[in-house]
């Protein structure tokens, strides 16, 4: 996220029945490549970039930034999960000045429909609720991505709008701690 408040970065790994989020390191460098080429993976998210593009523009260290875990499978990198301030400019905001803490999640094709992405966004989801008692978060995702519509239902996320970005019907839902499933992970 942008500004995190009093939130100390990077923190500890967390630990899931099945995955890590931890901070990126060198080692995700193809990853991240592997991520943002994918067209399966950029179909919702304004088409896939260029590999040769991503060769020049990915530094040695991707990713290392405050919000941004790497959801790590026995050793290895199968997606990324972020927690950024929405942009005041955008549309979907639940408060009136906007800046709240949104969800956002890619994950490699060979790990889909396996639940690694509800398990790894409730355990972020949870160390958020731990660091920051009480912040909105929000997420928004086309409404003709059915995966990520389940996921948002399974997350607890409750819909606030509906509204054309990029072309397309956009969901907008606010997620509420009080009906997070408990992914099992310790936040430290």
């Amino acid at each position: 996220m942008t500004e995190l408040g009093p939130v100390a970065w990077p923190p500890d790994p967390i630990r899931t029945a099945r995955l890590v989020l931890r901070e990126s390191e060198a080692r995700d460098r193809a990853a991240f490549i592997e991520l943002f080429a994918s067209p399966e993976v950029g179909t919702y998210l304004g088409g896939s970039r260029p590999l040769d593009e991503l060769e020049r523009a990915v530094p040695e260290v991707p990713g290392r930034r405050p919000g941004l875990f790497v959801i790590d499978l026995d050793g290895a990198m199968i997606g990324m999960i972020t927690l950024d301030r929405r942009d005041a400019a955008r549309p979907g905001h639940v408060r009136p000045d906007g800046a709240e803490a949104e969800l956002g999640y890619m994950f490699m094709p060979e790990a889909w429909g396996r639940g690694y992405a509800a398990e790894a966004c409730a355990a972020a989801l949870e160390w958020f609720a731990d660091a920051l008692p009480g912040e909105p978060v929000v997420l928004c995702t086309q409404t003709a991505n059915a995966r990520s519509m389940r996921l948002t239902a399974k997350l607890g996320f409750t819909e606030v709008a509906r509204f054309e970005e990029y072309g397309a019907e956009q969901w907008f839902g606010v997620w509420s701690a009080t009906v997070l499933p408990r992914s099992g992970g310790n936040s430290p």
